[in-house]
């Protein structure tokens, strides 16, 4: 899983897997409305009911939930930790581009966590499976909240050090001076803003317009 960096007149920008369309990914990035995260649940995994909306009294009170209305299977939705580094080779940071992206989008290294190990042991797992590269010095950057895709963000900065190879999954990548990237103002782009900071740049964050709306010919 990838941090998207979409190109704005080629100025990498920090963002998380937004939709291709102009319109459609002007409103996943300033809406503040979450995402449903539950629709990928249909039937109760331990006796295949289907799933109903259903208020249980819990103890903040009434809750509505996705639940079996056989067995009493809950799905609650909770948030999905996301592992995230700001991948640093020779003073200069890597973002990559996947195969399935279409345009100039590059992005971050990330990717979710396995069982049994720590979060330090997942994000250099994920950069050494997507990159070959090698990390020398894991250092927390910050925890992050990503409520429009029900995921919380646990960012870190990567010293690296290697020969570059990438993943299948990846068809390209570029090094950028830490100057030259904007940041999103949301999940991944608040972790490298914060990275920024701490390295004596003062970050810029990407500030997305409305594109216009098409009209019907006069009849």
């Amino acid at each position: 899983m990838l941090a998207i960096l979409t190109y704005i007149k080629y100025v990498p920008v920090a963002v998380l897997r937004p939709p291709c369309d102009r319109a459609a990914r002007y409103d996943f990035f300033t809406s503040s409305k979450p995402l449903l995260m539950s629709t990928d649940f249909h039937y109760c995994p331990a006796c295949a009911t289907p799933l109903a909306l259903i208020s249980v009294q819990e103890d903040g009170g009434p809750k509505d939930r996705l639940r079996c209305p056989a067995c009493g299977w809950t799905h609650w939705n909770n948030p999905v930790p996301v592992l995230a580094a700001v991948v640093e080779v020779q003073g200069q940071i890597l973002l990559a581009r996947n195969a399935a992206w279409e345009g100039k989008m590059y992005a971050l290294i990330t990717g979710f966590m396995e069982a049994g190990e720590t979060p330090q042991e997942g994000i250099a797992r994920e950069i050494k499976e997507e990159t070959n590269l090698q990390a020398l010095e894991l250092n927390l950057i910050g925890v992050y909240d990503f409520e429009r895709m029900n995921q919380l963000i646990v960012a870190y900065h990567a010293r690296c050090e290697g020969e570059i190879r990438l993943s299948p999954e990846l068809v390209d990548y570029r090094l950028f001076a830490p100057d030259k990237v904007k940041c999103w103002p949301a999940g991944t782009g608040y972790a490298l803003a914060d990275w920024l900071r701490s390295r004596g740049h003062e970050p810029q964050f990407i500030e997305w317009s409305r594109p216009p709306q098409d009209h019907a010919p006069p009849a």
